[in-house]
This record gives structure tokens, C-alpha cells and sequence, in this order.
């Protein structure tokens, strides 16, 4: 968004240097972050009629039915508003003419169930027409509706794929052996946090394949008496790579 000069990396935005956004590429950017600052002294429908002339864009029937799907009070001071429904407002601005764009920054963040519910259902309904780039900690959230996942530790991008990609290639396995367990000396790289305790190997499989995965522990652990595979969620995907790259700092 430019709002912070980056101090290096290149980055485009609809096709433009993200140094240089601004102006013109604005109007196809719809921007919502968990501080936004809006004019407390403004009612809501007021903020709206404001921002209606900035955007050759601005869909006055879409502003509408978002005033009435996220139960906006036109009349409200946003001052009087609770942090959920200034939010909404926020987003109702942002989506009304039509971004080609909408960039979210923790957009969440301290809401209650309800107001992220109406917010998720809102973006969904924007997904086929525009580009959605949000930023969470709240990954069981956005877990729901991300199609691509990017993970950035330190201002580095470790990871970019899509969802079902992603969830696809990572295990958590745990393996049940006769006797006592003891962890091998040649385990593939992508067995990560690999540990042992009594007869139990636990380790997260970052490449599994189910072709290949029985004749691996076979080749390292003999005869297993039991192999249990559980898909992860995308906060314990996050955590095993989080404790993966701060071993390796």
C-alpha cells in the first residue's frame, strides 16, 4: 500500500512498483486494517456520501445492500460506534466500488463471533470479482476461505502455495512400535520435530506421500505395530514451520 517505504524487495501491485502506488491506483484498491482512522464527528451514511466521489467506480445499489446485509446505522455517529461496527463501516467503504483489490490487515482482530461471521460473508461474496490479500494471526479464521497461503517470517517469504496444496503435503505421524523407540539417524529433511518416547515416534511430514510413506518407516523402524496419519490445520502447519525456521536462526 505504500503507506511504509520498503527498505528493500520488489513487490508489484496490479502491475504496478508498490513504490510508486498511488493516485489513480487507489481507485482500484479497497484497504481496511484493525487501526483504520475514521472521522469519529461523521455519520455513517455521511462518510459513505463523502467517499462517493473519489471512485468513478462507486456502486450506489452495491453500497445498499452492504449498509443492509452488515445492519449499518446511516444515521450513527461513528464515535458511537462499537469497534465491530465501525469495522463494518470501514468495509462497506472499501468493497462499494467494486476494488479490483481489497487488502485487509488484521481485519479481525478482537471482534466477536457474529461481526467476523457477517465480515467473512461479505468478502466471500467478493471473491469472484476481486482479489482478496489479507494478513492474520487469526489462522483458524481465514482457514475457512484462503485459496493461497504465504508465510512471511522477518520480511522473508518462506512459503507461497495454495491451500489444498498445502494441506495436502503436510502429516502429523505418530508411529507405535513393539519396543522402545529411538529416533534413526537418517530421516528424510522433511520429517520435521521428529521425537521419541517409550515406543512412540512422533514427526510432521512436510512432503507426505502416501505411496512412499509406509516403506520409509519400514526402512528405518522395521515392523511397526501401529501408523496413524491426521491431517493438520493450517495453525498447526504454521507452528511447525514457525519452530523450524527459529531452530534454524
Amino acid at each position: 500500500m505504500n503507506i511504509f517505504r520498503a527498505s528493500s524487495g520488489n513487490a508489484t501491485v496490479l502491475g504496478v512498483n508498490s513504490r510508486k502506488v498511488s493516485g489513480k491506483v487507489f481507485a482500484s484498491i479497497g484497504y481496511v486494517s484493525e487501526n483504520q482512522q475514521l472521522p469519529g464527528w461523521m455519520r455513517v451514511g455521511s462518510l459513505l456520501a463523502y467517499l462517493r466521489p473519489f471512485y468513478p467506480t462507486w456502486d450506489n445499489q452495491f453500497e445498499s445492500q452492504l449498509v443492509q446485509s452488515l445492519d449499518l446505522p446511516l444515521d450513527r455517529k461513528l464515535k458511537q460506534l462499537s469497534r465491530g461496527m465501525r469495522m463494518k463501516a470501514a468495509l462497506a467503504s472499501a468493497l462499494a466500488f467494486r476494488p479490483k483489490l481489497i487488502v485487509l490487515d488484521e481485519p479481525f482482530s478482537g471482534l466477536d463471533p457474529m461481526v467476523r461471521d457477517e465480515l467473512g460473508k461479505a468478502l466471500l461474496e467478493r471473491a469472484a470479482d476481486s482479489t482478496v490479500f489479507l494478513s492474520s494471526h487469526d489462522l483458524a479464521e481465514i482457514e475457512g476461505f484462503a485459496t493461497h497461503i504465504a508465510y512471511l517470517d522477518c520480511g522473508r517469504l518462506l512459503l507461497s502455495e495454495e491451500m489444498s496444496s498445502l494441506s495436502a503435503r503436510f502429516r502429523d505421524v505418530e508411529l507405535t512400535l513393539d519396543g522402545s523407540a529411538a529416533v534413526p539417524s537418517n530421516v528424510p529433511t522433511n520429517w520435521r520435530h521428529i521425537s521419541a518416547s517409550g515406543s512412540v515416534v512422533r514427526f510432521v511430514d512436510s512432503a507426505f506421500n502416501q505411496e512412499t510413506i509406509q516403506a520409509e518407516i519400514s526402512e528405518r523402524f522395521g515392523a511397526v505395530k501401529n501408523v496413524t496419519l491426521s491431517q493438520m490445520s493450517l495453525r498447526a502447519i504454521f507452528l511447525a514451520l514457525a519452530k523450524g525456521s527459529r531452530r534454524a536462526s
